[in-house]
């Protein structure tokens, strides 16, 4: 995962806990962290009231309580649903917001700290055998009026898309709040705007965001848009003897073949490049030609450490 290599003096540097993990807030102007990062924390309450599956108050609870009827849904949901669905659209089914029955059935069915938390539990009961998912265009969706007839049965989980949406709208909110550059990292998927230090934001690369700092694989730099990374080795657990990670194949409803233990894409913002991060680890052996394709700058690393990388993407540290 990515997150920064530099470490400005406080308060241009902030961090905390929240989605079930991390979150990096850095401002190029000092002075004006403390307002950035009000509008981070209140971006990512909103988002959480919105779109979590784990929490019974939420919008999206609400909306599975409601399947097989009509529901009229916020306007953050609702953008919410129009990513996850535009997700699912360029990538054919392989980024799918139907995959939450799936997600539940492997083990993640609850906050990731609390998964995490946990001694490895026994394998799901026959009953909820692992499934393909349904597919997300059995949702009927019409934005214009943000109502969604979600079918019986399905159940959506939009954390593919919505961790990457969320550092999108909040470094944007931050940085039209305070007129200075801003960068949001949240479990490692950044995005950035305003005007960027010179030299652009320097990200260190790695496996698992927590390690980057002291540890990294790589570093480069970005002055706009996102950069984001999907990850076997992180957001993993056990369940009936057997290793789970958060990334599913809607085709299966299982985790997908283990070729890529860790993709990065850089995007014109975080959304895409976090679509493009999490169908590379699901396609597998294809992901290489299908970014290349997409002329998406992207470092892969395989299951034995084996690095590729698509066009645009440095070998050594430098901008992307």
């Amino acid at each position: 995962m990515s997150t920064l290599t530099d470490r400005p003096a406080a308060p241009g540097r902030v961090g905390f806990p929240a989605l079930g993990t991390t979150v990096l807030l850095l401002v190029s102007d000092p002075a004006l962290a403390e307002t950035a990062e009000a509008v981070l924390r209140a971006q990512l309450a909103e988002l959480d009231r919105a779109c979590s599956r784990f929490r019974a108050d939420s919008e999206i609870t609400d909306l599975h309580r409601r399947a097989g009827r009509v529901t009229h849904v916020g306007p953050l949901l609702g953008e919410a649903l129009d990513v996850a669905l535009r997700a699912a659209e360029l990538t054919d089914g392989l980024v799918d917001p139907t995959v939450g029955a799936a997600m539940h059935t492997l083990g993640y069915d609850r906050d990731f700290a609390e998964v995490a938390a946990t001694d490895p539990g026994p394998a799901a009961p026959a009953t909820h055998r692992i499934r393909p998912a349904p597919g997300w265009w059995r949702l009927h969706w019409e934005p214009a009026t943000r109502e969604v007839l979600l079918p019986r049965g399905v159940h959506l989980d939009l954390g593919a898309t919505a961790k990457a949406l969320a550092a999108d709208r909040a470094a944007a909110s931050a940085a039209r709040a305070t007129g200075c550059g801003v960068l949001v990292s949240i479990g490692g998927d950044v995005s950035v705007a305003g005007p960027a230090p010179d030299g652009g934001w320097r990200i260190a690369v790695a496996d698992d965001h927590r390690d980057a700092l002291d540890a990294p694989d790589q570093a480069v730099a970005i002055s706009g848009g996102g950069l984001a990374t999907s990850s076997t080795a992180v957001r993993a657990w056990h369940r009936g003897g057997r290793r789970h990670h958060h990334i599913v194949d809607p085709r299966t409803g299982n985790n997908p073949d283990p070729v890529w233990r860790t993709v990065t894409v850089a995007a014109r913002n975080c959304v895409d490049a976090n679509i493009a991060s999490t169908a590379s680890v699901v396609l597998g052996t294809e992901a290489p030609t299908w970014l290349a394709e997409h002329h998406l700058p992207a470092r892969l690393v395989a299951e034995d450490g084996r690095i590729e990388r698509t066009p645009g993407w440095p070998a050594e540290d430098e901008g992307v």
